[in-house]
């Protein structure tokens, strides 16, 4: 006679990802913990909900819609020369290690037809600045949403920046700096545009980043 298999019953794992604001303090908590830290004394008593605070804000982009923040700033103009937003302040954490990395973008785009509210640029770059992010990442995504959204003949996205893991880990390269681009349309093709755009931003007074 067959013995009929005994059935397994199915493992249930937790659930690794706490829900809601008090789940992501206890995380932050239990960190404090693990580093030898006492999260009872006084220094660190509203640590976690700090914490919470923090990572929420400097994160909060991955919940926006870049191309809803342009939607309502879009004009037609008849002007077919470089726009040049430049110098705007940028503040990130580096995805790899959870640690800022800050700077300056610097935007040019040609027209063709129609413009972009100059205010909504620097709220573009927050919007994808505020995320876990890459440099190089954060570079092309500012320029493939402008280019996306009025068509222009070209756009141009320089990023200076300096980033913590280098400088505060690692290399502990305290003055090194990394400058990435994306040059669409005519930046890319047109040598002599590309040339002006860079020479126009490095004109700003100052030192730099």
């Amino acid at each position: 006679m067959n013995k009929r298999p005994i059935a397994m019953k199915k493992k249930v794992l937790p659930d690794p990802t706490p829900v809601g604001e008090a789940g992501l303090r206890e995380l932050a908590r239990q960190m404090l913990v693990r580093l030898g830290e006492d999260p009872g004394r006084d220094g660190l008593l509203r640590t976690p909900e700090r914490v919470e605070s923090s990572l929420r804000f400097l994160t909060r982009g991955q919940h926006e819609d870049p191309a809803a923040i342009l939607r309502d700033a879009l004009f037609d103009v008849s002007y077919d020369e470089m726009v040049i937003v430049k110098d705007i302040e940028m503040f990130s954490l580096c995805e790899h290690h959870m640690l800022p990395f800050f700077g300056k973008v610097h935007v040019a785009y040609i027209p063709n037809g129609k413009v972009i509210g100059l205010s909504k640029i620097p709220r573009l770059v927050d919007v994808f600045a505020r995320r876990l992010q890459v440099q190089e990442r954060l570079t092309t995504q500012i320029a493939e949403t402008i280019q996306k959204a009025i068509r222009p003949q070209g756009v141009g996205v320089v990023i200076e920046a300096r980033h913590l893991c280098m400088m505060m880990r690692g290399v502990e390269k305290q003055h090194s700096s990394t400058v990435t681009s994306s040059m669409l349309g005519v930046f890319r093709d047109e040598q002599e545009t590309r040339e002006e755009f860079l020479s126009l931003i490095r004109s700003r007074n100052g030192n730099g980043i």
